[in-house]
């Protein structure tokens, strides 16, 4: 006797750990919770699901070229973007679905609408929002009102996506993902935060190398080593990028001053110029060690043309993977 459970009668249950849910005739596993704001948010075993559907959905576009037709995924942007909203826009397409893009001139939240009004407004016209703002508490809010899915395009804080995006690159570079060790160089911001959740989560130690003052945020650290310790990981922080990169087997840069901190440019690269990912700091890594930018790249900042142009290099396919992972954000959010 089939064990499979007709859509409608998913559609009905409670979201949370442990129930799983179709497709059509596909079973899809653990569906999540209603938003993804923050990687500290998902499971293990939710992260691993997400991976093994990516992995369908790079196989075998055309078999899920109908999952969510009919459905439409807002994406409420207040910061500009290149990968994050043509990710977004191509994956519901190929998906069956539509999006539309609002840009801060036509949704400012707060300040012509409040956040709870739009929340609740979309709601009635949308199946999902992808949120791209400034301050994580607006993502928060926006959920709180919200009675469809929100996803985290990039706040202040976190950046979910771009994080499963490249430890899935990892994953299908090096075929595993427990006790490796991925350095992180520069900046201890948003993507490191997610960064640092998501290899605790995944059993790999990250390695953090920031100048003193640009650590990652003390309570993402304190979280995220608490879960590391479960999964026999390490995490460690140096205010020298040489210790960091020693014997890694991923290295990971951003830039050194994200949106919002303009005015700050002058003194960062000031204070990061020791912290340049080169060729002399990539001797210190594994061989064959591989390279991960989230981009946009400042060339010859906090990174050398030689080294991401290098065979080492996987920045590109880490970005169209942002595509693939996001399909399977979608299919489990959206999909119900």
């Amino acid at each position: 006797m089939s064990n499979e459970i007709p859509i409608t009668q998913c559609l009905n249950w409670k979201l949370g750990f442990g129930n799983s849910f179709v497709i059509g005739t596909w079973r899809l596993g653990i569906v999540m919770n209603k938003d993804l704001l923050t990687i500290k948010d998902l499971t293990t075993k939710e992260i691993e699901e997400l991976f093994s559907l990516t992995d369908k959905l790079k196989k075998n576009k055309a078999k899920f070229n109908k999952a969510l037709a009919g459905k439409t995924l807002a994406l409420v942007f207040q910061k500009p973007s290149n990968r994050t909203r043509v990710s977004f826009e191509v994956g519901m397409f190929q998906l069956g679905g539509s999006s539309l893009y609002l840009s801060p001139g036509e949704i400012s939240l707060g300040v012509r609408e409040s956040i709870a009004d739009v929340a609740r407004t979309l709601s009635r016209f949308v199946d999902g929002i992808v949120l791209r703002t400034f301050e994580h508490k607006n993502c928060e809010e926006l959920a709180k009102f919200a009675a469809i899915p929100v996803i985290n395009g990039l706040t202040d804080f976190s950046h979910p996506c771009q994080a499963l995006a490249d430890l899935y690159t990892v994953k299908e570079k090096l075929k595993f993902l427990k006790g490796i060790t991925l350095a992180y160089v520069g900046d201890g911001n948003n993507v490191c935060n997610s960064l640092l959740f998501v290899c605790a989560k995944l059993g790999v130690n990250m390695n953090v190398g920031s100048p003193k003052g640009y650590e990652p945020d003390a309570s993402v650290l304190r979280d995220s080593r608490a879960v590391a310790e479960t999964m026999r990981a390490a995490i460690n922080v140096f205010n020298d990028p040489f210790s960091a990169v020693k014997n890694a087997d991923v290295i990971y840069t951003d830039v050194w001053t994200s949106m919002g901190q303009e005015d700050e440019a002058k003194k960062r690269i000031e204070v990061f110029e020791d912290f340049q990912v080169n060729m002399n700091l990539i001797k210190l890594a594994k061989r064959g060690v591989l390279i991960m930018h989230c981009l946009p790249a400042h060339r010859g900042q906090e990174i050398t043309d030689e080294v991401i142009e290098s065979r080492n290099s996987v920045v590109f396919d880490e970005a169209e993977n942002r595509m693939h992972v996001q399909k399977a954000v979608l299919i489990k959010l959206l999909g119900r």
